[in-house]
């Protein structure tokens, strides 16, 4: 099968990632300005992210009764939803208010998160061809296009209102791609007279390590701007490309990723993937120059693109059928608390010991992907 027929079945999915990844590569790199803004250190910074994933986690609770009830309309208003909430943090220097903003911004991403990796398994199926690392691959490269020009815009000396609300702008425009005919997304509704336990540990295993794989992902792209600023003196636009060269390095590997999906063992792309990430975070804490940082990033990006995706057409695969939609939404529950909880626990981190040892403290986690990809396919 052609890219070009691939990217057209896909092309819904791939307009939230892409959507998804620029909201979030500007919240990125505009981070050290959202800082200054509210006048606060990494520490309290990181606590009120924290509402971000406990909103995000609500709704991915009630995603797939969402995505029943609004159909094939589902997906385009998840990410209208997540649009608009990624318009607020930037308008408020309240640290009351400002909470609330990322909780609008959580909730948004994940609702939609769960309902775009739910789409992806149902059309991966429904085809017969593998498509979750081409969706993956747009969200890093929605995530670079966001950075690059957040980057851009704050050496113009755009406040956070106005690069925030501009790149939301650009996602919603982005998002009008997911309207499609039949939208639908079967599998969400739990199945009458069963309860949830029959998804088996799949979902479980393999959200572990999705869990591992984002919360050290999100985590450098969230911080890495600001290692490189406060920790190695660069400037804004220094700052800014460090998520962008991470987030285009993943794109591309995930390109690659595409055509090695079905010729190497998951297991071995799993173990291979997380070695390569965790010596791109020990070069990054190491880091002594802007440069030799960028390089660490290049590297966690090479090994980190893989594992997520590989991770979720597992649990697609070896899930029951009748249940593939609810064992990925599941998957993409527990995995995403280190999405979400990725970037403030790094925050707390390096307010108690620094940027340098939160990274090696990433490259820590990324030692338990192994070990659970061959716990998950002895299942």
């Amino acid at each position: 099968m052609s890219f070009v027929t691939t990217f057209r079945i896909a092309r819904p999915a791939v307009a939230a990632f892409a959507a998804m990844g620029v909201l979030w590569g500007s919240f990125a790199a505009d981070l050290p300005d959202i800082k200054a803004m509210l006048d606060i250190d990494e520490s309290r910074l990181g606590a009120l992210m924290f509402m971000t994933p406990i909103a995000a986690v609500i709704a991915m609770l009630v995603a797939p009764m969402a995505g029943v009830a609004f159909g094939r309309w589902a997906l385009p208003a998840a990410c209208a939803l997540m649009c608009l909430g990624f318009a607020l943090p930037g308008q408020t220097a309240s640290l009351w208010l400002f909470p609330l903003a990322m909780m609008a911004c959580g909730a948004g991403t994940g609702l939609t998160d769960v309902l775009m990796n739910a789409r992806v398994a149902a059309l991966e199926n429904a085809r017969g061809v593998h498509l979750m690392n081409l969706c993956h691959a747009a969200y890093s490269f929605g995530y670079a296009g966001g950075a690059i020009a957040t980057g851009a815009l704050r050496s113009a000396g755009w406040s956070p209102a106005w690069v925030l609300g501009s790149m939301a702008l650009l996602a919603a425009l982005v998002s009008l791609a997911t309207i499609e005919q039949d939208g639908r997304i079967d599998g969400l509704a739990r199945p009458k007279g069963k309860g949830a336990a029959h998804l088996g540990l799949v979902p479980v295993i393999g959200g572990a390590m999705v869990l591992i794989a984002f919360l050290t992902e999100n985590a450098a792209e969230n911080w890495s701007a600001l290692h490189i600023e406060k920790s190695l003196g660069g400037s804004p636009a220094d700052g800014a490309m460090g998520p962008a060269l991470m987030a285009i390095t993943m794109g591309v590997a995930r390109l690659f990723g595409q055509g090695l999906a079905g010729r190497i063992a998951a297991v071995w792309l799993l173990s291979g993937g997380a070695a390569v990430s965790a010596t791109g975070a020990l070069t990054a804490a190491l880091a002594t120059s802007p440069g030799m940082a960028y390089a660490g990033f290049i590297v966690m990006g090479i090994g980190s693109s893989v594992i997520a995706p590989t991770v979720f057409s597992l649990v697609g695969r070896l899930a029951n059928p009748e249940a593939r939609a609810r064992a990925v939404a599941r998957a993409t529950l527990l995995g995403y608390f280190g999405y979400f909880f990725g970037p403030p626990l790094i925050g707390f981190i390096a307010g108690q010991f620094g940027l340098r040892f939160a990274f090696v403290c990433a490259a820590v986690m990324l030692a338990g992907i192994p070990l659970l990809a061959r716990v998950l396919l002895r299942r």
